[in-house]
């Protein structure tokens, strides 16, 4: 018999925080990945449901050639590198590329109203040729607009949501695809 202290954890889930420039990947279903404050910067989810296995990544900038020292030392700084290591890294848990059900949030016009940098542009036109370049494509997307977003992958569905600045509740954007068994 399980602990009185055991017992009352078992099945809660936590969150797994996600930090600019970081990413993660799990096939613990009682982790939920959690990133916080999309600006311009772009969350990225993954999520194979077979293997169960997901990820998530946030990245600041689009394209590593701006900074090839820091992109060596930290590649989920930058779209393009980000995006490679975020989909090796699920491969160690037996994810498959055509199998994933990939899901993208953020890249607003944030600190930047005037639209000089277009830096959250940048990275969503960097991920989209990316992805199309290795034919793949996005299930669903909230990017854009002007507000701060936190983006959130529940390891047990696959299921992705997302919360806008100023919003009380969260909104699915992808309902998950977890393969019972």
């Amino acid at each position: 018999m399980a602990s009185p202290a055991l017992s009352a954890i078992m099945g809660f889930e936590r969150k797994l925080i996600v930090g600019v420039g970081g990413l993660a990947v799990s096939n613990n279903q009682a982790i939920i990945l959690t990133t916080y404050s999309l600006g311009s910067c772009l969350g990225v989810t993954i999520y194979d449901p077979v293997s169960r296995a997901g990820g998530m990544l946030h990245a600041m900038l689009p394209d590593s050639s701006l900074n090839a020292a820091k992109a060596s030392e930290q590649p989920a700084m930058f779209v393009n590198t980000g995006v490679s290591a975020l989909f090796r890294a699920a491969y160690s848990f037996k994810a498959e590329k055509h199998r994933m059900r990939i899901c993208v949030a953020g890249g607003a016009q944030f600190l930047d109203k005037s639209g000089f940098f277009n830096i959250g542009q940048r990275n969503f036109a960097s991920f989209s040729r990316l992805l199309e370049e290795n034919g793949l494509t996005i299930e669903a997307k909230d990017v854009g607009g002007v507000a701060s977003r936190t983006l959130l992958l529940h390891l047990n569905t696959g299921e992705v949501r997302v919360k806008s600045s100023g919003q009380q509740e969260e909104t699915i954007l992808s309902k998950g695809y977890a393969i019972a068994g």
